[in-house]
């Protein structure tokens, strides 16, 4: 008998992951997160996955009970028989936390992907790391999708006439090029000094900028500290339009006071994250065809290649 796919979830974004499961053409597994009084909680499966293919549908977003919960199911569907086990994973929480960037301070990328591995998982499959290195953290096989393959049919869509790509700092600079040079259009920087995590002391605009219409792309949308202050700074250098697309809406602190308050067109953002509220400049894009081919494939022992198509360089 052949193994079956079987889709499960924990409780940080089951939408996104029934989303993903009708894609691709199965109902949800059935699981139970059963909570005790004191906290604790324990994932059990309510169908037999001997041999089968699991995958664990299960962002690590906070709070961080969800990477308690997806590491518990792993370990679950590892001592359930499971045959091959895949942590499906749209936002890959602590990956700022890639290196040793001042003294005593932990790399949580990397115990992240060791606990995951010492949990029993066979492979991760995730969308736009903030550090792409990470993928060297683990011992398993990563797949790492990229939301260019949504983003770029959308801004071909919009038709802007004068069409110039931003980068809000200089970390996204690669992943902003990759896109520019897609629509062999310029790009600019926006240069940031932080004084403190979340707080930006300065700013400059790297490129020339007026009379343009302005995309900036970003993975993440925390605060929307550093995203609305580049727009208003290239507004002010002459921008005739700013909008930006960030693939994970993490939006913490002030972020929804800060996007409404913005001289942002639109912010458009996935749904790897749920939103915590909705808002007029938010537009959300759905990932869940994505995974679900890579699902697909990875199940059939096909390429995953096609997915990252609109990230090449038109020819």
């Amino acid at each position: 008998m052949n193994p079956k796919v079987k889709i499960f979830t924990g409780n940080s974004n089951p939408e996104l992951a029934a989303r993903i499961a009708t894609r691709y053409g199965n109902g949800l597994g059935k699981v139970n997160i059963q909570k005790f009084s004191d906290g604790e909680f324990q994932p059990v499966f309510l169908e037999s996955i001997r041999g089968d293919y699991v995958f664990l549908v299960q962002g690590t977003n906070a709070p961080t009970e969800n990477l308690m919960e997806l590491l518990l199911m792993i370990d679950a569907a590892k001592r359930a028989s499971a045959g091959y086990i895949t942590a499906v994973i749209p936002y890959f929480g602590f990956a700022r936390q890639d290196r040793k960037d001042k003294p005593r301070v932990a790399i949580g990328s990397k115990l992240i992907a060791n606990l995951l591995t010492a949990a029993g998982a066979n492979r991760v499959i995730t969308m736009d790391l903030h550090a792409p290195q990470i993928q060297g953290f683990f011992d398993i096989p990563v797949d790492h999708l990229d939301s260019s393959a949504i983003f770029i049919p959308y801004i071909e869509n919009l038709k802007l006439k004068n069409l110039t790509f931003a980068s809000p700092d200089v970390g996204s600079t690669t992943r902003v090029r990759e896109v520019a040079s897609f629509f062999n259009a310029e790009m600019v920087i926006c240069d940031k000094h932080r004084k403190r995590a979340n707080e930006i002391a300065s700013m400059v605009v790297i490129g020339d900028v007026k009379d343009r219409d302005i995309v900036l792309i970003d993975d993440i949308c925390d605060t929307a500290g550093t995203l609305t202050k580049s727009a208003a700074l290239l507004v002010e250098k002459g921008a005739r339009s700013v909008r930006a697309f960030c693939t994970h809406p993490v939006f913490s602190g002030k972020a929804y006071e800060n996007i409404e308050n913005s001289v942002l067109e639109e912010l458009v953002v996935c749904d790897t994250i749920p939103l915590k509220k909705q808002s007029a400049k938010v537009k959300v894009i759905s990932v869940a065809d994505l995974f679900a081919v890579a699902i697909r494939n990875m199940h059939e022992n096909k390429s995953i290649t096609s997915l990252f198509v609109h990230s090449q360089r038109r020819m």
